[in-house]
C-alpha cells in the first residue's frame, strides 16, 4: 500500500517537473522571439537606439538656418557724400591730399565713377592712381564729416577741413568743427569706426 502511494507521488512529481520545464522553455522561446523581433526592428531603422542619424539631422538644420540668415540679411550699401552734381569731395582731387599735401580742385577732363560717385582729378596720373586703389585715397566714412560720424550722425564737408591720420584721409564740416575733432583724434576715430556705417540708416 505504501509502495503504491510512493509510486503515485513520484509520478506526480515527475509530471510537475516536466510541466515546469516546458513552461520555462516556452518563456525562453518567447523572450528570444521578442528579442529577435526587436533586433529586426533596429536593423530596419538605422536611426533607432543611440540615434546615429542625429549628427546628420543637426548638420541639415544648421545648413537651413545658415541659408535662412543669408537670405534675410539685408545687403548694406555704403554710399559717399556728393554735392548736387554727384561729385565726391565737391570735385576736389582726393589723391592730391596725399601727393601735394593740400586740396586741389579736380577737372572734368579727368574723372572716374566709383561707389555711385563721380571723382575728379587734377591729372590723368592722379586719376590712374585712384583707379588702381580707390580705398587708399578715398576719405573715411564715405566722405562725410568725421566729427559728425563720431557723434552718431552724418554731415557734409568742406574740402579745406582735412587731415591725414595713419595714411587715411579724414574730412570735416568746417575748420572750427575740425578743431573740435582734433582735441581727441584717436578717441573720435574709435567712436566713428564703431558708428560706421550704421549712421547711414538714419541719414
Amino acid at each position: 500500500m505504501l509502495i503504491q502511494h510512493l509510486s503515485k507521488a513520484t509520478i506526480a512529481l515527475l509530471a510537475g517537473l516536466t510541466l515546469a520545464t516546458a513552461c520555462s522553455a516556452t518563456e525562453s522561446t518567447s523572450t528570444t522571439n521578442e528579442t529577435q523581433g526587436t533586433s529586426v526592428a533596429v536593423a530596419a531603422d538605422p536611426c533607432a537606439g543611440a540615434d546615429p542619424c542625429a549628427a546628420s539631422v543637426d548638420v541639415a538644420a544648421e545648413t537651413v538656418a545658415a541659408e535662412t540668415v543669408a537670405e534675410t540679411t539685408p545687403v548694406e550699401t555704403i554710399r559717399y557724400f556728393v554735392d548736387g552734381n554727384n561729385l565726391a569731395i565737391r570735385g576736389t582731387d582726393p589723391v592730391a591730399y596725399f601727393t601735394e599735401g593740400r586740396p586741389v580742385t579736380g577737372s572734368a577732363e579727368f574723372t572716374y565713377t566709383w561707389n555711385n560717385a563721380t571723382w575728379q582729378f587734377a591729372s590723368a596720373e592722379n586719376r590712374d592712381s585712384f583707379t588702381a586703389n580707390p580705398e587708399a585715397y578715398a576719405p573715411q566714412y564715405g566722405g562725410f564729416c568725421a566729427w559728425a560720424v563720431s557723434q552718431g550722425y552724418t554731415a557734409s564737408i568742406d574740402p579745406n577741413a582735412w587731415k591725414i591720420v595713419d595714411g587715411k584721409l579724414y574730412l570735416n564740416y568746417s575748420n572750427s568743427v575740425q578743431r573740435n575733432w582734433e582735441r581727441d583724434i584717436p578717441g573720435h576715430i574709435s567712436k566713428a569706426d564703431a558708428n560706421w556705417p550704421g549712421v547711414l540708416t538714419g541719414s
